[in-house]
């Protein structure tokens, strides 16, 4: 079954094709049946292969440095507040907010494309979005005057998270070929709506962000967007699952690593603009 995460998209053991043995390591199929006794999962570290355990340890190395590149992003900005300083922390903020969001965008389609994964560009991709997060979290606090929103929406993401692995693991999600297909019209459609939405915007067409905006449509929409990244969650630990059935080797972990950091990191803004939106209609 075809994986919809553009991530995952490109390799067949994410999507549960492993074939024949080929040149492309990310493509090596192994013996899922295995000595007897031995479980088809590989859920055990040592082996060489993809395992929960390994895609839940690169998962953490590429978090952590993206909190560790936020945490440093945002103290580096200084207070927005300052009547002094204030306005040129600002001009720093929004250019490295729009800078590591292109950057990222360009890591990230690298990743996506890429046929063998590159752990370092996938550490590079932490990094890069980390000072992205960090810039627009340091403007939405200013913004809503309170920085413990941001607090709030790391919290959210936490639970958001949490809950969505604990739905899939204890209610058996199926996660069935008209499931995939839906949540990738949805995807594609937000997508190409959001990417006109900023085309307007910039021109000068719409006011206030459009769709974006930190309004009562603006909060509709994040809401729309928050749904749909737990879908992308859902389709993710399905990924994930399959990938280590598949015996893919560890390496692979990384490309697992990378897929959920992203769908992590849009969970988390579209959070933080509830959030703020809600903080600012008060």
């Amino acid at each position: 079954m075809q994986s919809s995460n553009p991530v995952f998209a490109r390799n067949d053991g994410f999507n549960g094709r492993g074939g024949a043995v080929t040149t492309s390591p990310s493509q090596w199929k192994v013996d899922l049946d295995g000595p007897q006794g031995s479980s088809p999962t590989h859920t055990e570290r040592g082996a060489g292969r993809m395992t929960l355990d390994s895609v839940v340890e690169k998962t953490a190395i590429s978090l952590g440095l993206l909190i560790l590149a936020a945490a440093a992003t945002w103290f580096f900005i200084g207070d927005l507040g300052d009547p002094t300083t204030g306005e040129a922390a600002y001009g720093t903020a929004f250019t490295l907010a729009i800078g590591g969001a292109l950057l990222g965008l360009v890591l990230s389609l690298v990743n996506s494309f890429k046929k063998i994964v590159s752990p370092a560009l996938v550490i590079a991709f932490a990094v890069v979005e980390g000072v992205f997060v960090g810039a627009f979290s340091k403007v939405i606090a200013a913004y809503v005057g309170e920085p413990s929103v941001v607090f709030q929406a790391v919290m959210a993401t936490m639970v958001a998270f949490g809950g969505t692995l604990a739905a899939y693991k204890f209610f058996n999600i199926q996660v069935t070929d008209r499931f995939r297909k839906v949540v990738t019209i949805a995807m594609f459609s937000f997508v190409g709506v959001m990417l006109l939405n900023w085309v307007l915007s910039m021109t000068g067409v719409f006011e206030s962000g459009g769709l974006r905006g930190f309004n009562t449509l603006g909060l509709v929409v994040s809401a729309i967007a928050v749904v749909l990244a737990v879908f992308m969650l859902i389709l993710d630990f399905d990924f994930v699952e399959r990938g280590v059935e598949a015996g893919l080797p560890e390496r692979e972990s990384w490309r697992a690593a990378f897929g959920l950091t992203v769908t992590l990191v849009w969970l988390y803004i579209e959070l933080l603009r509830i959030l703020a939106i809600l903080r600012g209609s008060e």
